[in-house]
């Protein structure tokens, strides 16, 4: 979850219409037209909303010979909607993000002397660990290209796909077109059992 992302949800699913349309949409697919008819309102302008609920991935067209039909991406509101509850809830560990000189022994287990990998921890809690010791060399609020998260975790391990993919699992990193930003460490996954 992205703070941006949410933001740009929630002022997607702000508009009275965009709400109609939404409901409309969760009784089955419509065409534009149809929606028109429905709401009482001007094609453009039921166009100008559907664009809008598209940019988020709320809804997704498909032609049918002459016809476009609009279907509710239901699964991606429901995960949208839950991430503001998400950001409510205390988190495991008590949200520890920082870590403890316990914790780094931990991490130094899995450390060579000049600072590399041995290997990737197949245990959640030991992961998370390494995952925090990694992410500390990334500046909060700066943007990266996919490109640049590599290389720096390659300093560590050679499979940055594998660490890169982690990051975005766990809330430590958010990814949009391929560019890369942390995530305020409230969003990052807590660490169980401390």
């Amino acid at each position: 979850m992205q703070l941006n992302r949410l933001v740009q949800f929630h002022k997607a699913m702000g508009d009275p219409t965009r709400l109609r349309i939404i409901a409309i949409l969760s009784d089955g697919p419509k065409h534009g037209q149809a929606l028109a008819g429905i709401l009482g309102l001007t094609p453009p302008t039921i166009t100008h909303h559907l664009t809008k609920l598209k940019e988020m991935n709320l809804v997704h067209q498909k032609r049918e010979k002459n016809t476009i039909y609009y279907f509710l991406q239901e699964k991606v509101i429901e995960k949208h909607a839950s991430d503001i509850v998400q950001l409510m809830q205390p988190k495991e560990g008590n949200g520890m993000k920082e870590l403890t000189g316990e914790h780094m022994k931990v991490v130094q287990n899995y450390l060579t002397k000049e600072g590399k990998l041995k290997t990737i921890p197949s245990q959640r809690k030991r992961k998370l660990m390494v995952l925090f010791y990694i992410a500390k060399d990334f500046e909060p609020g700066r943007k990266y290209k996919e490109k640049e998260i590599n290389e720096a975790i390659k300093l560590y391990h050679e499979d940055f796909a594998t660490i890169r993919r982690e990051f975005i699992v766990n809330g430590i990193m958010y990814r949009d077109n391929s560019i890369y930003e942390l995530n305020p460490k409230e969003l990052w996954a807590g660490i169980e059992g401390n």
